[in-house]
């Protein structure tokens, strides 16, 4: 009988005597890669819909976790549109209309045309250290690199997601995989990162794909086809003024 014990909680015991990291020394790390005083992005989504497959290219801003601009290129229907970010409000210009409107609460989590992208992810910059307690959970190797998973738990109240699980790369400290859940504890979003690349003293995905788990579809790739890091931004671009120009 005593074997027999033994043996089941051989490997728990096991589990629990693995010396891994520190998950705060993690995504300090990740957090150190993935975020900048300033960036400056050109990039392209790919929506798969049921019946065809849209390209959609923007140029963006940033400044810290509060100020951000994106104009959107191409295609012809929807060049011209324009959305602001400043603190936690947003607003959205359409050349169509004219017009500008803010968008507030439960209208951000609103697709971003038809994409598996909400507003409330296009706003959300902070840093993951500012938004969540984290552990190790475990290891995993993708695609021949060898990850830490992390369970994360926010530790504010207004986060788009009150739980994630990242596997993070163990030597370039990049996540190369995400799950995204609910307070209930649901499966909202899945992202793949990949390409990823040295940028100056930095590694960084090129590419990401989201996936709504409560849609249908292979979800929505973002390609990034340009980035610059710590770059002078103009004050007018983080202006009202600058959605009509």
């Amino acid at each position: 009988m005593k074997k027999i014990l033994i043996a089941i909680l051989a490997p728990v015991l096991f589990t629990s005597m693995v010396n891994f990291p520190d998950a705060g020394e993690i995504i300090k790390k990740v957090d150190e890669n993935m975020t900048a005083k300033t960036q400056v992005i050109e990039s392209k989504m790919i929506i798969y819909g049921k019946r065809n497959t849209r390209e959609v290219e923007s140029k963006g801003y940033s400044e810290g976790n509060t100020k951000s601009f994106t104009e959107y290129l191409a295609p012809e229907r929807e060049k011209g549109t324009k959305m602001l970010k400043l603190e936690d409000k947003l607003w959205i210009y359409s050349p169509e209309t004219d017009r500008t409107i803010q968008l507030s609460g439960h209208m951000l989590k609103q697709s971003v045309m038809g994409s598996d992208l909400s507003y409330e992810d296009m706003m959300e910059t902070r840093k993951l250290t500012e938004m969540y307690d984290a552990k190790v959970i475990g290891e995993e190797v993708i695609d021949g690199r060898e990850t830490w998973i992390l369970e994360l738990n926010a530790k504010v109240e207004d986060v788009s997601y009150d739980k994630r699980k990242i596997w993070v790369d163990q030597e370039r400290y990049v996540p190369l995989k995400e799950e995204l859940f609910a307070k209930s504890g649901q499966l909202l979003k899945k992202t793949v990162l990949s390409e990823v690349k040295k940028i100056g003293n930095r590694w960084y995905p090129m590419a990401i794909n989201y996936k709504d788990m409560l849609k249908d579809g292979k979800g929505t790739d973002f390609i990034l086809l340009s980035i610059k890091f710590d770059e002078k931004i103009p004050d007018y671009i983080f202006s009202k003024a600058s959605l009509k120009k």
